[in-house]
């Protein structure tokens, strides 16, 4: 007999959610420590070189710890070396204790594009532009870490694109040479990345493991679940190793089998939305506690690039927040402005505001604000979206505030 599903509300799995990337209740302190117990709930940081307000992977752990300092993340990152950046749902910081998973696709990278075209694309342009990349291989080796400047162009053939690589061949070899898992990031001068041969980034003890296409299913969908809290398997697809589970339908029933995930009805007005839903065993605890009221609520602004909102889909089906970055939108046609921050009071989307800090005169402008769905009449969730904004700017270490901008007429006295 077929046991009945669980069913859970829909404010409930959004709580699930906020949950699984700690965005609820009090943030604990800022510490190298910290920010590694962070990194390992929501599994990667993604990368992002726009700086508007700060790097993206600041204003990540900034949502997620009080008081976070850049050194947090630079001493795990660049000096303990429990964190390297490789692919994830994106360019990300991702754990070294992960490297097994990550392995699997350096190991499978020229091979994991739907279009077989691309693989020998890439293949064929490495092996005539062998010179090329012994040159890189062999000048890291006598004297790495450099970054892509000091290293000389000996491309027999021109990377040929209608992108940002085109005819820049030393920075297309060592993507290609950072995705096969030969070289890392050791560093950085400001944006600039320093190269190195992998070996020597990695920490000596690093085990890379060799798992099979269903192991690493299996070890990735375990992850990507507990950082979901609860979700699909297309939502799994498009979370930290997004497109990298060529055994999802196996894994999920491996993992079901042995209990450690559930399927779960998620329900909202009567209706259950679409899609199988899991639940890891790891967010029970906290579902009982949510189910029985028990709620501690948090208001932060998040990164454009935020693990909770990276898929957009996901992020519409479940919270109902239609967002995307209006980077490339011609500026007239923007909505919301240039660098919109989603702001997350609880389990639900109040705000979006347009900030820009200028590191010279510590001044942070709000060049707009936007309530979402009617919050913008609420002269108390205004205040709490005041505090998020002044909390940010505490964090940037800015001396002023200025409002450049709409704002909602309710909360302009809690915005300045």
């Amino acid at each position: 007999m077929t046991r009945a599903l669980r069913k859970i509300d829909l404010i409930t799995a959004r709580r699930l959610a906020v949950h699984a990337q700690r965005l609820d209740g009090r943030p604990p302190r800022s510490s190298p420590e910290a920010v590694l117990d962070v990194v390992r709930a929501i599994r990667c940081v993604q990368l992002d070189p726009i700086s508007v307000v700060a790097r993206s992977p600041e204003l990540v752990l900034h949502s997620r710890l009080a008081g976070f300092r850049s050194a947090h993340l630079d001493r795990p990152l660049w000096q303990e070396r429990s964190l390297f950046e490789y692919w994830a749902h994106a360019a990300a910081i991702v754990l070294t204790e992960d490297l097994p998973i990550h392995s699997w696709y350096m190991r499978n990278y020229l091979n994991m594009s739907s279009e077989a075209g691309w693989a020998r694309q890439h293949l064929a342009w490495m092996r005539t532009n062998a010179t090329l990349r012994r040159s890189i291989l062999s000048r890291l080796r006598r004297e790495g870490p450099l970054p892509s400047r000091r290293l000389a162009d000996l491309a027999e053939e021109p990377w040929v694109s209608s992108g940002w690589t085109h005819e820049r061949n030393v920075d297309k070899m060592l993507s290609l040479l950072w995705g096969l898992g030969k070289i890392l990031v050791a560093g950085r001068q400001g944006q600039q990345k320093l190269w190195d041969l992998a070996e020597r980034v990695l920490p000596p003890d690093a085990h890379h493991g060799r798992l099979t296409d269903l192991g690493v299913t299996k070890r990735a969908v375990d992850l990507s679940l507990r950082g979901l809290g609860v979700g699909t398997p297309q939502h799994v697809r498009r979370h930290f190793t997004r497109g990298r589970y060529p055994e999802l339908a196996k894994a999920l029933a491996a993992l079901e089998r042995s209990g450690t995930v559930e399927r779960v009805a998620v329900v909202s007005d009567g209706e259950h939305l679409p899609g199988t839903w899991y639940l890891h065993e790891a967010h029970a605890e906290a579902l009982a506690r949510f189910e029985a009221g028990t709620w501690a609520s948090r208001t932060t602004m998040l990164s454009p690039f935020d693990n909770l909102i990276a898929d957009r889909a996901r992020a519409h089906g479940l919270f109902d927040l239609h967002f995307r970055i209006e980077i490339y939108v011609p500026k007239a046609q923007r909505r919301y402005g240039y660098y919109t921050m989603p702001v997350l009071d609880g389990e639900r989307f109040v705000a979006r505001v347009d900030p820009a800090f200028d590191r010279s005169t510590k001044r942070l402008t709000l060049n707009a604000v936007h309530g979402e769905g009617g919050a913008e009449r609420s002269r108390e969730t205004g205040e709490r979206v005041g505090r998020a904004v002044r909390d940010l700017a505490g964090s940037l270490g800015a001396e002023a505030l200025e409002i450049a901008g709409p704002v909602p007429p309710a909360w302009r006295r809690a915005l300045c």
